[in-house]
């Protein structure tokens, strides 16, 4: 009898899976790595301290008690379904202290052993970066994990130590950390150096001098050979006195030199926060968010998804020798060689700066913005535009400007005159971070005479320090080394939210519940606003992301001082009242007084029976103008969602009026338009909205 093959059913394949911290990145290295891999995502924590209690063992060594995440229960049974069914597990989340203790908590959910090398890390979301990275599987970093851990502990004990005496002391919903104190106090300082500014008077003298039909401006300088300051109108008229105008000036002396201007490092996360703030309007929050997107992937169509930039959470600004190459090859190519830097540049990090990690650069330099126009968003093109061109001029040569200084000389007054022209573009042919302009001069020589045409003598007065924007707080928190750069734009968006700062424009400005903050943490917890001290506790976490410290010694040598400090401030802080101020007006719905309240976004109108009445109102500043649609009502200013400011008719809805620029109570002499005013850095700019009238500020007397 013939025999009959039995049927057996084939085994599936077991594969070996991937845990990661983004979807958008699960899809993308899932890709990369082939079908023998599985690839998906944590979503960020799964475990934390829970939000309801302190969550620290104190007794035991300031053990944490992790609780998984509200939501994400989901993700957590998904996790431990796909790592049964896996031949390995891998944990590949980002490469920084959060990413490695995201690792360790993933593996202590899905019982995977601590000491396995199933940890891969990788700089770029690119197919050879993630391939490699797989080579060289490591164990996960527990001194790492520990400087988080740490980290983790210490701003718990501030913060919800702090919080119940400010919901007692002050008023509910308050809150204060351990970072964002200091950030406000740095706020608050430049506020007060601002406020106590004393005004200091000097006067300047700027003259036109001609030489062959050619005019060129000068400044005065000095006397008899020496730099002379004018406090006063008394000096200025000292110096005119000693001039004929009907007499030549004479060429005294020519300085002619090359000077070369080196290129910028490439970015680190700080600089690149403060670069994308100044040029591009962007707040820190949404770069670091723009420079996600970059890192995890993009879809370049047939190339599939690929990461343009590596990790973007770093303060080293060091790069890697492929891709200095690259850049060479790259330059040479496209410039020519003169523009390459003849040896691949190392510059300098921050004394406590992190090298883990390369500075930001894109994953190939070949990748140029304008090829990748169309498949990012305006966002993403006008970021990865700043950051490509960055990273390229740090690898080409210096510029080179001819620059000229003359001293221009009669009857001892010097009058010194100075004159810049570009000479090789060097590394500014992709990137100008300062924008030179060239200011050229006629031919001068020791000896050429030459006429004054006319002098302009101006009156000036020092001016107080600029309030802190996003991008000049962030260069403060890292000059001082208070935070690290996964840090920065959570700290200003903190301070933000709880209403200690506000925005104007794009100043950061204190409110005044930030400054009773401030000045209660800086009275009774005089080390937490300490930026000297801040800045050295990040220095022991470092030292414990080194092996070189003990976290536990690290929480212990904190927090046994702030322990006596929270004592004496429960028992010394006396009740602050909030006083209402009377609004001036009463409520249109019951008729009793209307106060002004000071609430978790600002002020705001409320009736004084709250909470038998809750009538409330926005407060609206007005600015003297008449609606210039409806005639009736007045132009007030309001708010966007996006805090943006913007003006509007007080009859809203009635009448729908609204301007971005402030409107002015005139309407142009050319159409009868209504004027606004801008502001400008010579000044306020009354200009027209149909663009055919503008009046410049007016020269200063």
């Amino acid at each position: 009898m013939p025999t009959t093959k039995k049927k057996t059913k084939s085994k599936k394949k077991k594969k070996t899976l991937v845990i990661v911290e983004s979807p958008a990145k699960a899809k993308t290295i899932e890709k990369y790595l082939g079908s023998n891999y599985h690839v998906i995502a944590s979503k960020g924590h799964i475990r934390d301290l829970p939000k309801s209690q302190m969550g620290i063992d104190f007794d035991n060594n300031y053990k944490p008690k992790y609780i998984s995440i509200r939501g994400k229960g989901d993700t957590i049974k998904e996790l431990k379904s796909e790592a049964k069914k896996a031949k390995d597990v891998y944990l590949a989340s980002d490469p920084d202290r959060e990413g490695e203790a995201i690792a360790w908590h993933v593996a202590h959910a899905l019982n995977l052993d601590e000491n396995a090398k199933n940890r891969v890390t990788f700089n770029e979301v690119t197919k050879d970066a993630v391939k490699e990275s797989f080579k060289h599987p490591r164990t996960i970093d527990m001194d790492t994990v520990n400087a988080q851990q740490a980290r983790r502990v210490l701003d718990r004990i501030v913060g919800y130590s702090l919080s119940p005496i400010l919901w007692a002391k002050v008023k509910k919903g308050l809150s204060a950390g351990r970072v964002q104190s200091v950030a406000l106090k740095l706020v608050i300082d430049r506020e007060k150096e601002i406020k106590n500014f004393k005004p200091k008077e000097y006067w300047t003298i700027d003259a036109d001098f001609e030489k062959d039909k050619k005019l060129f401006k000068s400044s005065f300088y000095g006397i008899d050979g020496k730099k002379k300051e004018l406090p006063n109108n008394e000096a200025v008229q000292e110096v005119l006195s000693k001039i004929d105008k009907k007499k030549d000036f004479e060429v005294e002396k020519v300085v002619t030199r090359q000077r070369r201007r080196q290129p910028p490092a490439p970015f680190t996360t700080s600089t690149m926060q403060q670069e994308a703030n100044k040029r591009l309007g962007y707040r820190t929050r949404r770069t670091m968010s723009i420079a996600q997107q970059l890192y995890e992937g993009i879809s370049l169509g047939k190339q599939g998804t690929v990461g343009l930039i590596t990790y973007m959470r770093t303060d080293s600004k060091r790069t890697s020798p492929v891709a200095q190459a690259e850049a060479s090859k790259f330059l040479h190519e496209n410039y020519g060689a003169e523009y390459a830097a003849k040896s691949q540049r190392h510059f300098k990090n921050q004394e406590d700066a992190q090298d883990a990690h390369e500075a930001i650069r894109p994953t190939s330099v070949y990748r140029t913005p304008e090829s990748l126009k169309k498949v990012l968003t305006t966002e993403q093109y006008r970021l990865y535009k700043l950051i490509w061109s960055r990273f390229l001029a740090s690898e080409m040569t210096a510029a080179v400007y001819d620059t000229v200084r003359a001293d221009i000389v009669q009857n001892g007054v010097i009058f010194r005159t100075t004159g810049s022209k570009l000479n090789f573009a060097g590394f500014t042919k992709v990137y100008d971070n300062q924008q030179e302009k060239n200011v050229e001069l006629p031919d001068l020589n020791e000896g050429d005479k030459v006429k004054m045409e006319k002098s302009d003598n101006k009156q000036h007065f020092t001016l107080p320090p600029a309030r802190y924007t996003e991008a000049s707080l962030v260069r403060a928190l890292e000059e001082n080394g208070v935070g690290r750069p996964s840090t920065y734009a959570p700290t200003i968006d903190t301070i933000q939210r709880r209403y200690y700062v506000k925005l104007e424009g794009r100043s950061i400005v204190p409110t005044e519940l930030g400054e009773i903050v401030d000045s209660l943490i800086e009275e009774f917890f005089p080390d937490i606003t300490d930026v000297d001290y801040t800045a050295t506790l990040e220095n022991e976490l470092d030292g414990v992301e080194d092996g070189k410290k003990d976290w536990v010694k690290v929480i212990d040598e904190y927090y046994h001082p702030f322990k006596k400090e929270l004592t004496t401030a429960d028992k010394e802080i006396e009740k602050i009242q909030i006083k209402d101020e009377p609004a001036g007006f009463n409520c249109d719905i019951c008729g009793a007084p209307m106060v002004i309240k000071m609430g978790k976004y600002g002020k705001f109108y409320a009736c004084s029976r709250f909470p038998d009445c809750r009538n409330t109102k926005p407060i609206v500043k007005k600015i003297g103008v008449t609606c210039p649609k409806c005639g009736k009502g007045e132009v007030v200013e309001k708010k966007s969602k996006k805090n943006r400011k913007f003006y509007g008719c007080s009859r809203y809805p009635d009448c729908d009026f609204v301007s971005w620029d402030q409107p002015i109570s005139r309407n142009c002499p050319n159409d009868g338009h209504f004027l606004v005013q801008k502001k400008t850095k010579k000044g306020l700019v009354v200009l027209c909205p149909n663009g055919d009238y503008r009046e410049d500020p007016q020269e200063e007397k």
